[in-house]
């Protein structure tokens, strides 16, 4: 088993875009044909990739990428700034283009993530959405089309589909 190592952002960009087309197609597979066992695996597989990824090395979800804002998220956060929700979405936020058109941020890296030490200023009131990141845990076949977009993000995420591809012929 492999031990816990710093992550190289700029490797693992590297190896993840070489990679993801083959890894996306895996993930299409799976989804079209679940092998039986598939949830047990990843629940084994997940608690091996956390001993080897560790988050704070990274924060490449943070910096890349924005979380959708909830209602109640609006309103945790705002109330911990002493501001309305509208006032907070107002000065950190924007709506999406296209679809539902969540609330977002306004800009990447998110502005609450602390540059020097990879760490969140709001860590124990972040959005629903962030907390949840990567979403390895979660029923697999109902969350493939989401690997498929992080494994290019998140070497947590990678790393499970590469423990996965191994596993299931």
């Amino acid at each position: 088993m492999s031990e816990m190592k710093p992550i190289n952002l700029r490797a693992f960009k590297k190896t993840a875009l070489k990679n993801k087309g083959r890894f996306r197609r895996f993930l299409s597979k799976l989804e079209k044909e679940p092998p039986r066992g598939l949830e047990k695996l990843t629940v084994a597989i997940e608690k091996e990739v956390w001993k080897e990824v560790d988050c704070l090395s990274c924060a490449n979800c943070c910096k890349t990428m924005t979380p959708t804002f909830n209602k109640a998220d609006l309103k945790r956060i705002s109330k911990h700034f002493g501001q309305t929700p509208e006032e907070f979405a107002k000065q950190w936020l924007k709506k999406e283009r296209g679809g539902d058109r969540d609330w977002i941020n306004k800009t990447e890296p998110c502005q609450f993530l602390n540059l020097k030490d990879n760490k969140c200023s709001i860590y124990a009131i972040r959005p629903a959405d962030c907390a949840g990141f990567p979403h390895l845990p979660k029923k697999m076949k109902d969350y493939v089309h989401v690997h498929k977009q992080n494994i290019e993000y998140c070497p947590a995420t990678y790393k499970l589909v590469e423990k996965m591809m191994t596993r299931i012929p």
